[in-house]
This record gives C-alpha cells, sequence and structure tokens, in this order.
C-alpha cells in the first residue's frame, strides 16, 4: 500500500485535474500573468467554481463553463455592471441562478471598498460573500477549497496567488469523500463532517506535510477515487 506522501507525490499533478473546477481560476491565472486579467477575476471564477463544486466532475465543469459563458467570460465586469440573470432555474443541481447573483451582488458590494477576499477567513466568506448565518462548527468545505486553490504555492495545481496566509495554516477541504477516506485509512474516528473533523484530520496531516497538510488532500483525492473506481 502507497504511504499518504507517495499518493500526494503522485496525484498532485495536473493531469490528474484537466476535467476539474479549478481549471478556471488556472485560465484566469494565466490571463492575470500576463497582465490580461485581474486578481479579482481569479478570485471571483474560484469562488464560485468552488462553490458549484458538488457531484460529478464532468457536470461541475459543465455549469462552470455555463456560469463562465453567462458572463461573457469577464467576471469582474460582468460583477460590476450589476446585471446578473437572476431567475429559479437550475445552474448546477439545486443551485439557482438567482443564488448565484445574490453571490455576485455581495462580491460586488465587497470590491467596492476592498481589492482582494484574501483579507477574509472562512467564517467571513460565508457571512458576507455567501449570505449565511455565522457557523462556527461548519465544516465549510466549498470555501476551505476556494482557500487551498487561492493560498497553496508548489504552482502545480493550486494557484498560490495569496501571499499573506500561510499554507501551514490552511484547513482540509472536507467533502464526503475526503470523509470516507479518512475514516477507512483511520485518521479520524468521528462520524459528523464539521469543523472539528476537518481540523482533525488537517492536523493528522500536518505531522506528514507540516509545512502545508493540504497537500494531503491529494493523497485522499486518490484514496477516495480509487474506491470509486477511477
Amino acid at each position: 500500500m502507497r504511504t499518504l506522501q507517495e499518493l500526494a507525490d503522485k496525484y498532485n499533478d495536473l493531469k490528474y485535474f484537466r476535467n476539474d473546477p479549478v481549471i478556471f481560476p488556472r485560465h484566469f491565472k494565466e490571463l492575470y500573468l500576463q497582465g490580461k486579467a485581474s486578481l479579482q477575476d481569479v478570485e471571483i471564477a474560484a469562488i464560485l467554481s468552488s462553490h458549484l463544486a458538488w457531484g460529478r466532475r464532468e457536470m461541475i465543469v459543465r455549469d462552470c463553463k455555463r456560469l463562465l459563458d453567462e458572463m461573457n467570460w469577464q467576471p469582474l465586469n460582468y460583477i460590476m455592471e450589476n446585471k446578473y440573470r437572476c431567475d429559479k432555474v437550475s445552474l448546477h443541481r439545486t443551485i439557482k441562478w438567482c443564488e448565484i447573483a445574490q453571490i455576485m451582488a455581495s462580491l460586488k458590494e465587497f470590491y467596492k471598498v476592498e481589492s482582494s477576499l484574501e483579507i477574509l477567513s472562512a467564517d467571513e466568506i460565508r457571512v458576507r460573500i455567501f449570505g449565511r448565518k455565522s457557523d462556527p462548527k461548519a465544516a465549510n468545505k466549498k470555501i476551505h477549497m476556494f482557500r487551498r486553490w487561492m493560498v497553496r504555492n508548489d504552482n502545480i495545481v493550486d494557484l498560490g496567488l495569496w501571499k499573506n496566509i500561510n499554507p501551514a495554516d490552511l484547513i482540509i477541504p472536507l467533502d464526503v469523500h475526503v470523509h470516507r477516506a479518512a475514516l477507512e485509512l483511520g485518521i479520524t474516528a468521528r462520524k459528523y463532517a464539521d469543523i472539528v473533523t476537518a481540523t482533525e484530520i488537517t492536523n493528522y496531516l500536518k505531522s506528514i506535510f507540516p509545512n502545508d497538510p493540504c497537500k494531503g488532500d491529494f493523497a485522499l483525492f486518490a484514496s477516495a477515487a480509487s474506491k470509486n473506481g477511477e
């Protein structure tokens, strides 16, 4: 059986993520590095793509593309123009266009006074951008995925554009597959997918990846994928 270190080294590779929502903020990162897009374009693509990251990856990618098509692939301009599609038609599974419009309105208000979402904690993103009540117990999987993308700086899969957050301080994005893999590997015995479980798994991964626990996310992804026959 391969170790978590070996699995993380193998699967921290873009070839496994060419049909994954991370490709959309990566696209805008490339434009940003060429001076053809803004940091805000990257952040918007990342936070919206991570919000849709629920279910089968091919469906997530399809619906992220539909969203960016609606935005004419100009996220910041679309946000600031305030002409959002807002109806009860599904964009992705139970996520309707009106829900996305509300998130966009929150992003517009934020960017009117601030330049980067990096200043917000995970719970502040939950409240200020997604309009939900503060919940110190929530795993906030999608938000922690977004933060992982923006912070991890090995420049392989993740973007590494945020420089003021230490990768050592990130929390694992805890979805059902990662949770199941962690249970099967004996990393946690907790049945609830809350922030306590996410932190317990993260702390375990720190023993293997002291400065970058979320690198272990790739190992748990690999373990979950193998169980699902991917």
